[in-house]
């Protein structure tokens, strides 16, 4: 005999839904998260002027036609990736989504996009000084911007096309 009743039935039902959604926005992740990295192989203007200014210094021996590259020149757009992703993109992606259930795709993006942008301008204000990001580092925003863009649209592209069960979709 059946001693749980009906509500155990519903309560296993949601905690069933809430792992699937946990599954798709995880999918989604590492799908525009491998996409920002895909992004990287286009190296960011402040990356090329690191690796500019490493050569133009001392940092070189004189004479040498092939001095290698300072390890941390060669890692910083990696790390960068990895904080971009984590700080921008994955809170960005989940709050856009999240805001713009029950709406259409398009919504879902832009309202990912409005979030980004404004992680993006909070991370340079804390990364740059406040006074630099307001007045400097809007070719930067903007270049972070146009490597998020693509990503949050892969990213709630997967999400609609896993939580939309095949018949609705068309």
């Amino acid at each position: 005999m059946d001693t749980a009743g009906p509500r155990s039935a519903v309560t296993g039902n949601r905690a069933k839904r809430i792992v699937q959604g946990a599954a798709v926005h995880l999918a989604a992740m590492h799908l525009s998260g491998a996409l920002l990295l895909l992004t990287f192989l286009l190296p960011p203007t402040w990356a090329l002027d690191g690796y500019a200014s490493a050569y133009d210094n001392d940092v070189t021996r004189a004479g040498d036609p092939t001095p290698d590259m300072p390890g941390l020149v060669l890692l910083l757009p990696a790390l960068g990736c990895v904080c971009f992703h984590g700080l921008v993109q994955i809170p960005s992606g989940l709050l856009g989504t999240r805001l713009g259930r029950h709406r259409t795709a398009r919504t879902d993006y832009v309202l990912a996009l409005a979030v980004a942008g404004t992680l993006t301008f909070v991370l340079l204000c804390a990364v740059l000084g406040p006074a630099e990001a307001a007045v400097g580092a809007w070719p930067l925003w903007a270049e972070l911007m146009a490597r998020v863009a693509l990503t949050l649209a892969a990213y709630v592209w997967l999400n609609r096309r896993l939580r939309t069960p095949p018949s609705a979709r068309g």
